[in-house]
């Protein structure tokens, strides 16, 4: 088999046909495929496990005169000898299809054959064997394919991308696309969290998002346009403070913003921290909203500000909420802030926490040690009892391990709060060693920094390194300076003066004081 005139394969919108009753409906599926290829699709798969062999010669006969009409490569699923008898540029096939080698034999050198692989060592031995490409997923959990092996995400397919940067007795540069559940709402998120260090994907298969669609030729547009533009949250690009001396010297600016712009905080919190967090956020000079009804979302979103989504007090109807308030924040390139409060305290809250990991991308997750390890996956060193977590034995060397990790899997920014703070970016990673005993003390302390640093954000979109960072020194060298006064003598008068201090820091950096400045401890740390 030769593909057809040394025929150009793109593999940018890869669409995977689906012929049963629920996807397709009574549609033409040829008709189908000619709107998606007037809409840019560049690869077709016919993939059909139900239809006997007549008609899928049948089908695919007609389906391959119109991918050349278009020069877009026609390939297969599973059966070699469908692909044989049209003519088809190649076969797809997956772990229990027929192997790879059986299948090069048959097609011949040129033929274009891909692999599903959800691992590691399938996506080596698939490199080595001679696929053309990979077929990397599930990346998102999928009515469209009962038997998937497993739901990989967007970290998982980082870890392959990884890996065959790494191989270097690859005969040829594999193709790579992402499969499962992609569509519109999630495609430019999943092009961006999968990118590793040295590759990216080469394009992202869809079934539903186009076959399901009730305007083929326009939703396949809508994905080739948003597989070429950058997600809105992505930023600019535009270069980020190298070092903590540069840092500093921001950090009174990002303070006085807070209240010249008076950013919009929407937060999605637990009832008992509420008011607290609202006064919290006044005294910074931001303007608080307390919204858990996703629909609202939509129209907050295009205000300009911030969404903390705090997971204190989930439900099964609260995550839906979260995860719509989420991709309406996220489509407008709106920050947004994770706090996985709890995270390892319940099945449902570690549940909810893969729910929304898969539902968007969060500019900033922030938790204390227990709850980024639960969003890491990795063991905790630390236990959790119902939201509150015991004592850390960790060194601060694996905590920095860790928040970097994470930063580096999710490409935001990550903080994880204790005794001593860490931030990281993937890239600079920072030891914070301000704070007071008394906020560990009080209702909500956690919760507030969400929502304070979530100010920042709104505010500092380009640099969330600093903008975490001059959130969490406003935060706990105000509750040093609460602390001090005289008349605070427990957690219950903490709390008056704490909010006075946030308040008298905001004012001074807004008329450019920054001696409370000095009382900060940061550092920079190089992980390995």
């Amino acid at each position: 088999m030769k593909t057809t005139n040394k025929m150009l394969v793109r593999y940018s919108l890869y669409l995977v046909t689906d012929s049963t009753q629920a996807v397709l409906g009574d549609r033409d599926l040829a008709a189908l495929v000619r709107q998606a290829l007037e809409g840019g699709v560049t690869i077709v798969q016919y993939r059909d496990k139900i239809s006997d062999t007549a008609t899928l010669i049948d089908t695919a006969t007609r389906l391959h005169n119109l991918t050349r009409e278009y020069g877009v490569p026609l390939l297969i699923n599973d059966r070699v000898d469908v692909a044989l008898a049209v003519g088809a540029e190649g076969v797809h096939v997956g772990q229990d299809d027929m192997n790879l080698a059986t299948a090069r034999k048959l097609l011949g050198p040129e033929a274009i054959i891909g692999v599903t692989c959800s691992t590691v060592s399938e996506a080596h031995a698939a490199a080595l064997g001679g696929a053309t490409y990979l077929g990397i997923g599930s990346m998102f959990s999928t009515p469209t394919k009962k038997n998937t092996k497993a739901v990989i995400g967007t970290a998982g397919t980082r870890t392959i991308l990884d890996h065959l940067s790494a191989m270097t007795d690859l005969p040829h540069r594999i193709a790579t696309v992402a499969i499962g559940g992609i569509n519109a709402s999630n495609v430019q998120r999943v092009i961006y969290q999968s990118k590793s260090t040295f590759r990216g994907l080469d394009g992202v298969a869809v079934v539903s998002a186009i076959v399901a669609a009730e305007a083929p030729r326009q939703a396949a547009h809508e994905l080739i346009r948003l597989i070429g533009t950058p997600p809105p949250f992505a930023g600019s690009g535009k270069a980020k403070c190298g070092n903590v001396q540069e840092l500093m010297r921001k950090v009174v600016g990002v303070v006085k913003e807070v209240g010249i712009v008076q950013p919009l905080c929407h937060n999605m919190t637990n009832l008992v921290v509420q008011n607290f967090t609202a006064n919290v956020a006044l005294a910074i000079g931001a303007s608080p909203c307390m919204a858990n009804d996703g629909s609202e979302a939509e129209d907050l979103a295009k205000l300009d500000g911030a969404l903390v989504i705090n997971m204190g007090t989930p439900t099964f109807e609260g995550v839906s909420n979260y995860i719509r308030a989420l991709r309406a924040y996220n489509t407008h390139g709106a920050p947004v802030l994770f706090d996985p409060v709890g995270a390892g305290g319940s099945r449902l809250r570690r549940d909810a926490v893969q729910k929304l990991m898969a539902g968007g991308y969060f500019d900033v997750i922030k938790g204390n040690e227990a709850e980024i390890m639960v969003v890491l996956g990795g063991p905790a060193k630390i236990s959790q009892k119902g939201v509150d977590s015991g004592k850390s034995h960790t060194s601060e060397m694996d905590k920095a391990r860790a928040v970097k990790k994470l930063a580096t899997r999710e490409r935001n920014v990550v903080v994880m709060t204790g005794a001593v703070d860490c931030i990281s970016d993937g890239e600079r990673t920072l030891l914070v060693r301000n704070g007071h005993p008394l906020l560990g003390m009080i209702t909500g302390c956690g919760c507030t920094l969400g929502s304070t640093i979530s100010a920042f954000t709104a505010v500092e979109k380009e640099d969330k390194v600093l903008a975490a960072l001059a959130g969490l020194l406003l935060f706990e060298i105000a509750a040093e300076q609460a602390a001090r006064q005289p008349e605070v003598r427990g957690p219950g008068t903490f709390v008056p003066a704490f909010i006075d201090a946030l308040s008298r820091i905001a004012k001074q950096s807004e008329e450019g004081d920054g001696v409370w400045l000095a009382a900060a401890k940061v550092e920079a740390v190089e992980v390995s």
